[in-house]
C-alpha cells in the first residue's frame, strides 16, 4: 500500500512506529543493544511502554520499520520502471538509485543500517529481525518482478530472481556494514550490489523465455 492511498490513521501509526524505531537505534547507538531496554526506547520516543508493546514484541524488533524503510524504496522504484525495460538492468538501476540517495538523510539512513548490522553480529535477536524483514521484502518483490518479467516469464523465475536480488541488496549491505568504506564510492553499498547483481547466473536472470525443462528455466544462483 503507497503512502498517498493510507489513512489517517495508518499514517499515524506508521509515523509512530518509525519515531520508535529512531530512538532504538540511537539509543543502541550510544549503549548497545545489551543496555538498552524497551522502557528505555518508549521514554527516547516520547510514547507510554504500553504503546511500544503494542506495535513491538521485543527492544530488537522495533528496529524493524527502519530496516524495512531501503526495501519498500527499491521496490517502489523497480515498480516505476519504464515498460519494456530490461529485468536485469531494471533490477540493477533501482537498486542502485535506492543506495545511493543524495542528501544526508540517505547518508544518515544508510549508517543506521551499518550501526544495526555491526550490532546484530553479535545479537541473534537483531539478526533473525534483519532475516525477517529481508524475507518480507522478497515476498513483496515477487509481484513488482512478475509484472516487469510480462505475461511469458516463467512463474518460477519470478521467485528465484526476487529472491536472488534481495539477497544481493542484502549481502551487500552485510558486507559493506563490516568495513570503513563510505556510503558513496568504492566499496560503498552501491558499487557492492552492482558487483552482486552482475554476477554469473543472476545477470540473465529474467530474461529467458516460458518454457520446459532445458528450454532455460534454470533460475539465478543465490
Amino acid at each position: 500500500m503507497t503512502t498517498q492511498h493510507r489513512t489517517l490513521t495508518e499514517r499515524r501509526k506508521a509515523a509512530t512506529q518509525l519515531d520508535i524505531a529512531r530512538a532504538a537505534v540511537d539509543l543502541f547507538t550510544e549503549q548497545g543493544p545489551d543496555a538498552t531496554t524497551a522502557e528505555d526506547i518508549a521514554r527516547r520516543a516520547g510514547v507510554a511502554l504500553r504503546t511500544f508493546y503494542r506495535y513491538f514484541r521485543s527492544k530488537q524488533d522495533a528496529v524493524g520499520p527502519l530496516l524495512a524503510a531501503g526495501g519498500d524504496h527499491w521496490r517502489e522504484l523497480l515498480a516505476a520502471t519504464e515498460p519494456g525495460t530490461p529485468l536485469p538492468q531494471a533490477l540493477e538501476a533501482a537498486a542502485v538509485a535506492s543506495l545511493s540517495e543524495p542528501g544526508a538523510e540517505a547518508r544518515e539512513g544508510l549508517e543506521r543500517t551499518r550501526t544495526l548490522l555491526r550490532a546484530a553480529v553479535h545479537d541473534a535477536a537483531l539478526r533473525a529481525v534483519w532475516y525477517r524483514v529481508n524475507q518480507e521484502s522478497e515476498e513483496k518483490l515477487v509481484p513488482v518482478v512478475a509484472a516487469l518479467a510480462g505475461r511469458d516469464a516463467d512463474p518460477l523465475e519470478h521467485r528465484l530472481v526476487a529472491a536472488a536480488a534481495t539477497d544481493a541488496i542484502r549481502i551487500s549491505l552485510e558486507v559493506w556494514s563490516q568495513t570503513d568504506a563510505g556510503t558513496s564510492g568504492a566499496g560503498s553499498p552501491a558499487d557492492l550490489v552492482i558487483r552482486c547483481l552482475r554476477s554469473p547466473g543472476l545477470g540473465d536472470a529474467g530474461s529467458r523465455p516460458r518454457g520446459g525443462a532445458g528450454e532455460g528455466t534454470a533460475g539465478p544462483s543465490r
